[in-house]
């Protein structure tokens, strides 16, 4: 445990120290602690890097966190994680990735989660990725999220990258069987050059499945955001898409909310707003004794909370 960098974790996995839970810690590219539990099991894969968590059926009231820490400069770390949730279960699974770069070198990492979400079963599943350093090597995540929710399974994603991330393209696909639900929370903020690109595609499968995206971001600098979500409904089911970002300075957002209904009794809804602080709300800040930089600050706190 020596490798560890409980600052990265405590940004990355809501961790000060050792959970009392299942844990997979992976550090520059290598394990460096594992623990398993009765419910949950965790085992290295023998073909590729990475790991197969599995729950089982009925688990409740326990959680499990593989996060991911990169100190070295110019390592390129890539991972297949597949998940297994079996029926009935409610867990919380926590990832994320956390780079700090010293050098002049690209470190980066690209983690392929898969998800399978058993009938009934529920997951609350957070992914945080964060960058910092002083070194001028970029920092790069590519996170890949595939996410097979069976009859009556329910997922909650919330999906956050907020500082230190030079560039990252999110892809990420959701299945959602009858009567299933998936709720994404996705927040994001970018600042002097650095680029980010989401994809989303919720494929509302079989009949009273539902999925709802709320994404929030800040862009600024000269940064450049682009967003794709696209919710399919294949059933009489129902799905909302809903997009809101503050733009500043010379920074550049594009967002593309696509529904795509494929049953007469699918009910689909998208939203999508781009747009700089009001500044009525700065000048309210301003009157309370803050600064027109603590008003700012405060004012996109609570728009990405």
């Amino acid at each position: 445990m020596e490798k560890i960098d409980w600052k990265l974790l405590k940004e990355i996995a809501e961790l000060e120290k050792v959970p009392q839970g299942a844990y997979n810690f992976r550090v520059n590219g290598q394990l460096d602690d594992r623990k398993v539990t009765a419910n949950i099991d965790i085992t290295s894969k023998t073909d590729k890097p990475g790991i197969d968590i599995t729950i089982k059926p009925g688990t409740k009231g326990e959680s499990v966190h593989i996060p991911v820490v990169l100190t070295q400069a110019g390592l390129t770390d890539l991972v297949y994680n597949d998940f297994y949730v079996g029926e009935g279960a409610d867990v919380d699974i926590v990832a994320g990735c956390g780079i700090h770069n010293s050098g002049c070198e690209t470190s980066q990492h690209d983690g392929i989660h898969v998800f399978h979400i058993g009938k009934n079963a529920k997951v609350r599943y957070v992914e945080r990725h964060y960058g910092e350093g002083p070194g001028t090597g970029a920092r790069i995540l590519n996170p890949r999220t595939e996410v097979y929710l069976e009859e009556g399974a329910s997922m909650t994603m919330e999906m956050t990258q907020i500082r230190g991330v030079d560039s990252t393209i999110r892809d990420t696909v959701v299945e959602v069987a009858a009567g299933g639900e998936c709720v994404i929370n996705e927040k994001l903020m970018t600042d002097g050059v650095q680029r980010a690109e989401s994809n989303m595609e919720i494929i509302l499968c079989g009949p009273g499945a539902s999925g709802r995206v709320i994404s929030r971001s800040v862009a600024k600098g000269d940064s450049v955001q682009v967003f794709r979500p696209c919710m399919t409904g294949k059933a009489d089911s129902f799905g909302h898409v809903q997009c809101d970002s503050i733009i500043m300075d010379r920074a550049k957002i594009k967002s593309i909310p696509a529904i795509d209904a494929q049953d007469v009794d699918a009910q689909l809804v998208h939203e999508a707003a781009i747009g700089r602080i009001a500044g009525d709300q700065i000048l309210k800040l301003l009157t309370l004794g803050l600064t027109e930089e603590e008003a700012e600050e405060k004012i996109l706190e609570g728009f990405l909370n």
